[in-house]
């Protein structure tokens, strides 16, 4: 489903380079779950914008479904990212003035689906996810666990291919932590392919594939 073929990214700033990452080849088939870990600023979130099309490269290639994306133009890296890439971050990013019901149903907005079908999939989402009785809630009135539930709704909502994680559970104590990885384990069981930038070892042990990241590079892999 992604393959990329020596993938650099340099920071150029007041003369200054910084290297984020360094000619970095790894496939992911469709339905793994990978997790990339290493220390901080060892270029994971670096991998995740690039492979969500949030940023290019400064060289190399990346290919989505064996076609080469990072030279996309705007508009067509957003049509991509609307129609086959979810993403969960570890601050939630719902926005504060809409309720439940209206964060989860965005993405279908910016899609063009009609408000009969996005009523049906939001309401179906949010049953899935046991928030159906949140629905009319504003963010600020849910806990950190609810407010990722919501976030994971948001993310499959228009069904996606795939899935980008950046640190889902480094918000959530232990418990609601362990709730949002049993979640991705069911989306990945039912066919989603899911990438996520973690931390934790424990939640690290739910995926399928292990990636380390040093410098930039890959250092090592495990199944």
């Amino acid at each position: 489903m992604i393959r990329t073929q020596s993938l650099t990214r340099i920071f150029r700033s007041n003369e200054i380079e910084t290297m984020g990452l360094n000619e970095v080849s790894f496939e992911v088939a469709q339905g793994e779950f990978v997790a990339i870990m290493g220390p901080s600023g060892c270029g994971k979130s670096t991998l995740l914008n690039i492979l969500g099309l949030l940023d290019t490269p400064t060289s190399g290639q990346y290919y989505f479904r064996d076609e080469e994306v990072s030279g996309y133009t705007e508009k067509q890296r957003g049509r991509l990212r609307k129609e086959k890439i979810g993403f969960i971050f570890q601050n939630f990013n719902l926005i504060e003035e809409l309720t439940v019901f209206e964060n989860v149903e965005l993405p279908l907005m910016y899609l063009g689906i009609g408000s009969r079908e996005r009523k049906e999939r939001v309401t179906k989402v949010l049953q899935r996810l046991e928030m159906a009785a949140r629905k009319n809630h504003f963010p600020v009135q849910l806990s950190g666990g609810q407010q990722q539930r919501v976030a994971i709704a948001r993310a499959i909502v228009p069904n996606p291919s795939l899935i980008l994680a950046d640190e889902p559970t480094g918000n959530l104590d232990s418990a609601r932590g362990e709730e949002v990885m049993n979640l991705l384990t069911e989306l990945n069981d039912a066919g989603t392919t899911i990438i996520m930038v973690t931390h934790s070892q424990r939640d690290a042990e739910f995926s399928s594939r292990l990636v380390n990241l040093f410098d930039g590079k890959i250092v090592t892999e495990r199944m």
